[in-house]
Order: structure tokens, then sequence, then C-alpha cells
């Protein structure tokens, strides 16, 4: 199971890849960073003087304005509106008053839980609701009390709402504003008196469950919201990067410049020689406009090594992945309970099926970008990052300084999906401002987003599952093959021991296939396909390994329900019963699927031939931080063997909604995302390259192919859950069983394709 363990700081610079990539990139940032001279002014904001700060979450001025600092990029979820509506849930204010900042790399804002700055994996509210509103409280009773000594009444007898503090039985009120004037409000709150305050409960919420007007709007909408693309620096020049035909492994033998030179503005070509190893093989060109640049770079003759992986190919990695799970001594355990060989060796009845998906790309609307300037012996890098902590790591290896030396400047996102937790856009800005004595802008081309992305690998997985006389599951195993993305990153802290004790292993791989179903016999093991690993560097995409491993267990679940003679719904329910570790969150997954079902009409009509619905239900993210979300898709199956996806419905449990406008706009977004990587999306390897370029060759959802979708929240008070990716996962496994049902075909690979439902039909 996968737990989370709080970095810790310390020191690291030594900038060999290995001490870099194992401590710098955890630890790097927390290094004497607020004693840098300069460092301070670089700040995007500073507090004034006179404000009064609570917390190192936000900020009152003297007229009474809460600015609200989120540590969490925010990438268009609305997360920094979140982290202030659960201030100002308990401290109390107008949420007129309130706005909203993006913090720095400065330690003091890393996560409360994890220790560092990172967004993902639907953890921010989940993660940070107790703290924020603790953070709120602390404000609240520091306000109180400092009102009721300039007023002379007892505290208790106040009330605190839309930013006043009212004493009922004199009539007398002060506002935020005028005590933050006062100067009275001095009140500090050690952890452990912060971990006394008692917050309130649901029932006794006014703002928290309501969909206030998101604060980020106005200010994106007016322009006036600056991503990373929209920076400017006074004398601030431009690179245009030139990547090599492979992925990963390339080298650069030979740049002739001798065109490019004839571009007006052209300034300097710059061969990476990137120690963090995030790139490979990239030149960039710099010029004094980025017009200037492309025109640069297009005229520039590199030759390349195309190095170990130039041959290889999406089948290379697969039939690589073949080998190593027919292997029984291949990789390590994540889960390993019972003795499922002896039990299918029993079985009544046995099912075998192998599932796989290709690689995907993120492809978010702004592309990679990142402006690096260096400001005496401080580096400034302005870019949106989900991963602060790591990333000014690297930026400091590509700049060969110490990481205390690195102020991160946060930009709003223009989408992220997992794609910004890295920052190899940041290392040609970093290198060339180096080189050319200047601030340089880098901007990546779709091209060049596309075919150097840290991309979704390309998974294999095999499933034997058994059935007793009864038909109920008696034994699974589930081997994963997969690049592992997380172990890319190089910090240990992230990865997780095997129940084999064979050493750690990537579990954002796997997560997911230890799901809520009691089976007795259930093996899952995680096998790291290294010639994946080399080839094509992978990333967290939205949804991460639930994403594929929900794919090959909720259609193996439906395989079985079908083998058994039983309706898959009802075959799932009677596996959630809840039994061992699975108490609680069996449960609320079962109450989602019901939920889901019931909104859905399954089973309550007839359809027509060539229809059919599809269940699946997940438990998304991680084990411990679960989601319970189910779906039911409906879908109508042609001769030729096209697929209409005519509506989702989803149903998740959310459990304390701050936003309820909000949830759903995230569930349905997820859902579509879902879709579009169940239908339409695919990436492939070939001479070591991705081929597709651009929205021509990779083909997402498409406004024209939108089905329905209906959702359905359940908020039950429990602690906040996460909504940005669970929906994501249990998508493509709900349209799969559907097509089943509508015409008996079953795919076991993504996308699903019509040839691939025509050769299933057939089969």
């Amino acid at each position: 199971m996968n737990t989370h363990v709080k970095i810790q700081s310390g020191e690291a610079t030594d900038l060999s890849r290995r001490s870099f990539l194992v401590g710098t990139a955890a630890t790097g940032l927390v290094l004497g960073y607020s004693a840098i001279p300069g460092a301070g002014e670089a700040l995007a904001a500073t507090a004034a003087a006179s404000n009064f700060e609570p917390s190192v979450w936000y900020a009152i001025a003297p007229d009474g304005i809460v600015t609200v600092t989120c540590g969490k990029a925010d990438m268009g979820q609305h997360i920094a509106s979140t982290m202030a509506q659960i201030v100002c849930e308990e401290l109390g204010a107008n949420w007129k008053d309130m706005r909203v900042q993006l913090a720095s790399n400065d330690p003091k804002f890393n996560d409360p839980v994890l220790g560092a700055q990172i967004t993902g994996g639907s953890w921010s509210t989940m993660m940070n609701f107790e703290a924020m509103s603790r953070a709120g409280a602390a404000g609240r009773i520091a306000l109180t009390e400092a009102a009721a000594g300039a007023m002379g009444v007892p505290a208790n007898e106040l009330v605190v709402r839309d930013s006043v503090i009212s004493h009922p039985k004199s009539k007398r009120s002060m506002t935020f504003a005028q005590i933050v004037k006062s100067g009275k409000a001095t009140k500090t709150f050690t952890p452990d008196e912060l971990k006394s305050i008692t917050l309130k409960t649901p029932d006794q919420y006014t703002l928290i469950g309501v969909s206030v007007p998101q604060l980020d709007i106005p200010d994106k909408t007016r322009g006036a919201a600056k991503y990373g693309i929209d920076v400017m620096l006074p004398g601030m020049v431009y690179g245009k990067v030139v990547t090599p035909p492979v992925r990963y492994g390339a080298t650069v033998k030979s740049v002739d410049d001798i065109e490019a030179k004839k571009v007006p503005g052209f300034i300097k070509a710059v061969t990476l020689d990137d120690k963090t190893a995030t790139t490979t093989g990239w030149v960039v060109a710099v010029a004094n406009t980025y017009a200037q640049a492309r025109k640069a770079a297009d005229a520039l003759k590199i030759s390349y090594d195309g190095g170990p992986n130039a041959k290889l190919s999406s089948q290379s990695l697969l039939d690589e992945a073949k080998r190593l799970q027919a292997q029984d001594d291949s990789g390590q355990y994540f889960v390993k309970d019972g003795d499922p060989s002896a039990a299918l060796g029993s079985a009544a009845k046995v099912v075998e099926a192998e599932y796989t998906t290709n690689i995907n790309i993120h492809a978010p609307l702004e592309p990679m970008n990142a402006t690096a300037e260096f400001k005496g012996d401080i580096l400034h890098v302005y870019s949106g990052n989900q991963f602060a902590t790591r990333s000014g790591a690297i930026a400091a290896g590509a700049a060969g300084i110490d990481p205390k030396y690195v102020v991160m400047h946060q930009m709003w996102l223009g989408g992220g999906f997992g794609r910004r937790l890295d920052a190899d856009m940041m290392v040609p800005a970093v290198q060339a401002a180096k080189a050319v004595g200047k601030p340089v802008k880098v901007i990546y081309s779709r091209e060049n987003d596309m075919t150097m992305d840290f991309s979704r690998p390309l998974t294999y997985q095999k499933i034997k599952a058994g059935l007793d006389g009864d038909g109920k599951l008696i034994a699974m195993s589930h081997d994963v093959v997969s690049a592992w993305p997380t172990a890319r990153w190089g910090i240990p802290d992230f990865l997780t021991p095997s129940v084999d004790k064979k050493g750690p292993l990537d579990s954002f791989t796997v997560n997911g296939a230890d799901f809520f179903y009691t089976v007795p016999n259930h093996y899952v093991r995680a096998i790291k396909n290294e010639m994946a690993h080399n080839a094509t560097p992978s990333g967290q995409l939205r949804s991460v390994a639930p994403g594929w491993t929900f794919w090959a267990v909720e259609s193996m679940i439906d395989e079985l329900a079908h083998q058994a003679g039983k309706d898959p719904a009802q075959f799932r329910i009677e596996l959630l019963d809840g039994k061992g570790d699975n108490t609680g969150g069996a449960q609320r997954l079962r109450n989602t699927l019901l939920a889901a079902m019931g909104l859905a009409g399954y089973g309550t009509k007839e359809l027509p031939k060539g229809e059919g619905m599809g269940v699946a239900c997940v438990s998304s993210q991680e084990r411990k931080t679960a989601s319970w979300t189910a779906c039911v898709a409906h879908v109508a199956v042609d001769s030729s063997g096209g697929v209409k996806v005519k509506k989702l419905t989803v149903a998740t449990d959310v459990g304390t909604q701050v936003h309820p406008d909000n949830i759903r706009a995230q569930v349905e977004g997820a859902a579509l995302w879902g879709l579009s990587l169940a239908m339409y999306e695919k990436a492939t390897l070939a001479n070591g390259g991705i081929e597709q370029t651009n929205f021509d060759s990779y083909t997402p959802l498409r406004m024209s192919q939108m089905p329905e979708v209906a959702v359905a929240v359940i908020a039950n008070g429990e602690h906040a859950t996460g909504v940005g990716e669970p929906a994501v996962t249990v998508v493509a496994p709900a349209i799969g069983n559907a097509v089943f049902n509508a015409c008996g075909a079953r795919v076991r690979e993504l996308p699903i394709t019509a040839e691939a439902v025509k050769a299933a039909m057939k089969a």
C-alpha cells in the first residue's frame, strides 16, 4: 500500500546525477532561502508590515482585504479559490473581501503533509482541508481576542460574521479592518495550540458547500492573470528548442549555425549540457524575438548520435513487457494475500486475459515555457509548475549552482494534468540565460511538447482469476508491466517497500490494483519495463496508474461476472462486502455504484439492439487517499464496430464538498478526459521517437463526439476527498463493458477502436 512520507530538509550541494536526483530534488530548496540577499524582493507579493498574518497562508490588510497564499499550482481547477473558501469559513470573513495569490518556492509554503510543494493525485483539498481550516480559525480567535480587549467585553460573547466582530449585548462592533489598523491583533499559535482548536462541524458551515464566485475568474477573463507564457522582463530575449528525432538518449555531434547567423536578431545556438539528465540532445536557438528564434532554429543544421534507443518502437516495448511478465522472478509484489496458485488450481472456472494501454500525451493548452534570469548569484525562474520543490532543484542543477540560490516565481498554469510536474522547460531557459547573459524565455512549439512529453507509459497487464462452483471470486493474480514514472524522479520517499522485501517499487504504477473487493487469494506484481523506462521517460498523466489498472481490473470483474452468469453490477455488490481491510471503503464504493445505477436507470429498461450499458466502480487514487467513484456508460455499436458513447453517468462520494459547482465541473471534465483516453488518444514510438506531432495525428475528444454527462455527488460530511482525477479512471472500463453488453465484443486494449471491436465481434 502507498503511504505518504513527509520529505525532510537537508543539505545537498554535490551536483553529481545521483546526489542531485536522490537528495537535492527532494530537499535542496530548504537551505537558507529566506536569508538569500535579494530573495525577499523577488517574491510575487510581500505582506506589508502593518498587515496581520495569523498564518503563513494568509494576511489581512488594514483595509480588511484577506489575501490567501495558495501553495498549490492552479491549472484551472480553482484550487486557490478552494483554499480561500476553507480559510474564509473558519475565519468568518466576507467572501467579497477574499483575494488569492500563488506561493513562491519559499520552504515555508511546503505542503503541511508531504513537506514539498507538489500538486497532483487529487490530494490538494483532501490533504490541506484541516490545515487551512485551522489557519482560518486561528485568525478568528486572534481577532476576537483583540476586539474583546478593545471593547472591554468577554471574548466568548462576541459573534464573528462577514468580516465584522459584534457584541450583541452592547450592540457594538468592530470590522476586521479596524482591528488590524489598531495593531491589537498579535496572538500567535504554537503547533500544539493549533491542533487543539475546535473546528466547526459540518452542520455549522455557512460557506463550505456554497458555490461562491471563483476568485481567479475575473482576472482571467480580463487578461490580468499572468501565465508563464505572459512573462515579460526588461532586456528579455527568446529561445526556441530544437529537439532530436529520438525521444531520449540522443547526443549532439555537431551544430552548423551558418544559415542561422543570417537571421536578423539571432544571438546564439546553445547546445544543452544537462547534468540532471532531464534532457538529452537538445539545442536552443536564442534571438531577440520569438519569431526570429523559430526561424533561426529552423536554419540550424544539427548532426545527432541517436543513442541506444534509436531503433525502438511501441512493439519493441510491448514485446519486452511480455517477456518480463513471463519470468517468475520479475518485479516486486505490491499485494500478496493468500495463495492464488493453489486456489486457481482448484477453481471451477479460470479466466485469463491480457490488457494493454498505449502511450498517451498530456497536451495542455498552454505549451511548456519558462523564463530564466540571473541577478547576481540568484537565479529567478518564472513558470507555472506543479512540483516547485523538485523543479527548483532541477533548475539549479542545470545552472550548476546550489539550489538555495533559486527563486521560483509561480505563475497560473494553462493546463497541467501532471505535465508540469516536470521541469524540462526550465533547463534550456536556464542554460541559455547563462550563456547569453540575458533573461531568456523559452516557449515550446506544439511539436516540441508532444514529442518530448513525459507521457503516460505503454502498459501491459496479465490477470488470471478463478471462480468456485458457486460463481464466487476466490483468486486473482495480476501482473502490471510499465515504465516507472515516480522512480524516474529519484525521490526515495515517493517509492513504496515491496511486500516481498525485494526492494522499493513504484506504487504509482500499480495503485488501484489493491482494490476494495474481497478476494481471499490476491497477488499484484509490479514489473519495471526498463526498456520503456529509458526510451520513453514517463510522467504522471491525470489519473496515473488507476487509469490503466482499473481498466484491467474492472474489465476482468465484468468478464468474471458473465462467466458466473451474474449481472456485473450485482457481482460487484457481492464482492464489496467490507470484510477485513475493506471495512468502510467497500461500503462507500458500493453506495456510489448504486447511486450511478439509479441515476442511469441501469437494468430498468430494455435497450435497442446494438446498445448496452456497462458499469465500473473504483477507489482511485491511492487506497489510503481514495475517492469513491462509479460510472454507468451507455453506448451504441454499429455493424462496422463503430462505438458511439451516448451517455456517461458518474457518481462520486466527496465526503465534504467545498464548492458544489466546481466539483461537478471537475467530475464532468475528468469523465470526458477518461472518454478521450478510452476512445481516441494514442501515441506511438517508431525509431526511438514519438510519431504524433500535433492534433492532426494525436486526436483527443472533439466537441462533436461529446455524450450526455450526468453527475451524482454524494456529500456525507466525511473528510473531503479529491475530485480532479478519479472520474478519469472509471470511464474506460465502463465503456468497454458496455460495448460487450451491446454486441458481445470484448476489447482489451485502449483506445477502443472500431477495428478492434469488429475483430472481437468476429472472434
